[in-house]
């Protein structure tokens, strides 16, 4: 009875990841648009139109297809999309979308969120073949796109991992070419301001035949390259006549580029030329504040979640939030209910495989306990709310590890210090009232050493107590022989 429960439970299991995976795919389920054969002829003499123009600059970003993450990057486009109508910007907001996203997706971003999408054919990328590029910036070179924006005066080019705090429509006031430094000798590409021109789109297209020198392959090593003065350009101040526009390139002030690693070392931003308006996400990409993870293990995940709680909000991710919660419900009543025991496995005296079964029967509990807190992890829709996804994840592990308990007859702290172990690291890095982020991340690293020894002595826990169940043949009795069960009932 309850092998056919554990099947029965991992085998919905399975169904969930599928499922979730299926959610988080869904393009696939969507037509394309025909790609056309000569949309780069086309783009390259008269520049990307967009539908009906209603201001003079435009806020823009990218969409391509070819990631595990191309789910969560369509949600972080719709938040950046949203955010910026919310601070009510005198500018339109214009994707730029390779042909093979979802027309589904399209129409959302058209007709529900406000923006203006212009289709495109990917630009085929001539570093792909250097020994130090990443593949998931292959198509990044899309961005140069923005040059062939003719139907704006100016445009500010961004990256989805943007968060905005206020209005930054002084940035229309700059010259040709803007980008803030992060780095002391490189400006960073997730949000620069550029004058569209025909003939820089042109000659940025010749320079990609010719291979100009790019040391990281992607779209920030091509521009580096291509305006390598910039740092010795003047800094950007907005000149007091909002309609006037200034010529020429300049560096952006640190605030429109506030790299979020700035304000993990003081837990405060302390930025010293502002203004304050944007703030950055670069780094390892699955910790992106948009995934339900990078909360409390990174503080401004949580600032990014509010932002799109009052923009887009949880809807679709909810049914699947639902269906777990139902489902680990059902496991809790049925183990309940049915207090299932372990089905006893006979052997012979002469059994000489005794070994080698009760070494498989060791690693197959193990693994079922190490299973128990790996699967809620990724069968929890990516971009959830960390409050919910976190909820999850610890109500998942907690239920699906008593599966083993049960099955196994095991002790339940021992198979539990884990969960308590994350628990307790959750409160710590959530602890509102550190000095400071050195304070914070020694009080983590304090914490995990404590907890190193407590996770070793379960282990020896439950593979001693296998052992003595297996010694006094409790879960092996012999064939013909009733298994001990005086001390069964004390042991469940």
């Amino acid at each position: 009875m309850m092998f056919s429960f554990w099947v029965f439970s991992f085998w919905v299991l399975s169904l969930l990841i599928f499922e979730t995976t299926a959610y988080n795919e869904r393009q696939l389920f969507q037509p394309l648009e025909t790609e056309n054969a000569n949309a780069m002829t086309a783009v390259m003499k008269q520049g990307l139109q967009t539908q009906r123009p209603e201001h003079k600059n435009a806020y823009a970003t990218m969409m391509y297809m070819g990631t595990p993450r191309d789910y969560e990057f369509y949600v972080a486009t719709r938040v950046l999309i949203r955010s910026l109508k919310g601070l009510h910007v005198d500018a339109d907001i214009v994707v730029i979308a390779s042909f093979d996203v979802p027309l589904n997706w399209i129409h959302v971003l058209e007709q529900e969120d406000g923006a203006k999408a212009v289709r495109v054919e990917n630009l085929e990328n001539p570093y792909k073949k250097q020994t130090n590029f990443d593949n998931r910036f292959k198509l990044s070179l899309n961005k140069l796109y923005a040059w062939s924006l003719s139907d704006y005066d100016r445009v500010v080019m961004l990256d989805v991992d943007n968060l905005f705090l206020k209005n930054t429509d002084e940035l229309f006031q700059c010259g040709q070419f803007c980008a803030a430094f992060i780095n002391p000798c490189i400006f960073h590409t997730g949000l620069f301001v550029l004058q569209p021109s025909m003939d820089v789109f042109r000659d940025m297209i010749h320079e990609l035949k010719v291979k100009r020198d790019n040391p990281d392959g992607a779209d920030q090593g091509f521009l580096v390259s291509y305006f390598s003065d910039l740092l010795n350009q003047p800094l950007f101040h907005p000149p007091s006549n909002r309609t006037t526009a200034l010529t020429g390139h300049f560096r952006l002030p640190l605030g429109y580029q506030m790299d979020a690693s700035y304000y993990y070392l003081k837990l405060r931003w302390n930025v010293p030329c502002g203004p304050n308006s944007v703030i950055t996400f670069p780094g390892a990409v699955w910790l992106k504040p948009w995934y339900w993870w990078s909360w409390p293990v990174l503080p401004l995940g949580l600032s990014w979640h509010h932002q799109r709680r009052y923009t887009i909000s949880y809807s679709e991710e909810m049914t699947w939030v639902i269906i777990q919660a139902v489902f680990y419900l059902g496991i809790i009543l049925v183990t309940r209910l049915a207090r299932p025991s372990m089905t006893k496995l006979c052997y012979r005296r002469s059994d000489k495989n005794l070994s080698m079964i009760e070494t498989a029967f060791k690693l197959v509990s193990l693994l079922l306990i190490l299973s128990a807190y790996i699967i809620p992890f990724f069968i929890i829709p990516h971009t959830i709310h960390p409050l919910i996804g976190w909820s999850l994840y610890l109500a998942g592990s907690f239920v699906l590890s008593s599966i083993p308990i049960n099955a196994f007859l095991l002790p339940m702290l021992p198979v539990l210090t884990p969960w308590l172990g994350i628990f307790g690291t959750l409160l710590v890095m959530a602890f509102p009232s550190y000095p400071d982020g050195i304070v914070r991340a020694l009080s983590v690293l304090g914490y995990a050493f404590c907890c190193a020894p407590f996770l070793w002595v379960s282990f020896v826990k439950i593979t001693t107590h296998l052992q003595v169940l297996i010694d006094k043949e409790v879960l092996f009795p012999r064939l013909g022989e009733p298994g001990v069960s005086s001390g069964l009932s004390k042991l469940y």
